[in-house]
């Protein structure tokens, strides 16, 4: 599990099949070591070798090459990362299962006044676990949908997202990982064995009755 806290960006230094080779900006504080688990742009993967250099490497199947953008950024791209969290940790963030439901598209990234806003496309699938002020993993970064539409949502990102993640250097069409939140998955789930179909009116009834 993860909390969405980026910890460490990291220079993707080269990508081969199955493999991806990782620069982090700095050392982790208490270091890594090889077997631990680290979100790379969300994504749950098991870090296998620490090179002489300090590049990390990881095994990353053709799946998760295919479903999510770490087989997508050009060579030279930023990535997030951050290491499992500690149980007994503050929950900074929000649940995070390093399990990307889809991919999004980056629209803009545009300032109002003193905010700074993006917009990202996202597909249907993710639709019954978006809301306004709800949570959201956009590249793993524990973030709240601001507005949401019905292809597109936006994000207000704070001086910390801005200097500390690799988000400011999406472009316009570039591949977002996306996790929808944890609780909204299990809910839509438990609705769904009652017998209630997506896309329904969800009453308080309906979720007492669903044992919520």
């Amino acid at each position: 599990m993860f909390t969405g806290l980026i910890e460490n960006t990291a220079t993707l230094k080269a990508r081969s099949s199955g493999k991806l080779l990782l620069a982090p900006r700095h050392e982790f504080s208490g270091g890594v070591k090889p077997g631990d688990s680290i979100a790379i742009n969300g994504c749950c993967l098991t870090l296998e070798k620490i090179n002489g250099d300090g590049v990390l490497e990881f095994h990353v199947l053709e799946e998760t090459m295919r479903r999510t953008n770490l087989g997508h950024l050009p060579v030279g791209s930023m990535l997030n990362m951050e290491r499992a969290m500690q149980a007994g940790s503050r929950l900074d963030g929000h649940i995070v299962t390093g399990h990307i439901d889809c991919t999004g598209k980056m629209v803009s990234i545009s300032q109002n006044g003193a905010d700074i806003i993006a917009t990202i496309n996202f597909p249907e699938l993710l639709k019954p676990f978006l809301i306004s002020k709800g949570c959201i993993a956009v590249d793993g970064i524990s973030l709240t949908p601001v507005r949401v539409e019905d292809d597109i949502f936006t994000i207000h990102l704070i001086p910390v997202t801005l200097g500390e993640t690799a988000l400011p250097s999406r472009r316009t069409g570039d591949l977002i990982n996306l996790e929808g939140d944890l609780l909204a998955k299990y809910v839509q789930h438990q609705l769904g064995i009652m017998g209630y179909a997506s896309g329904s009116s969800v009453t308080m009834q309906k979720l007492r009755d669903a044992g919520w």
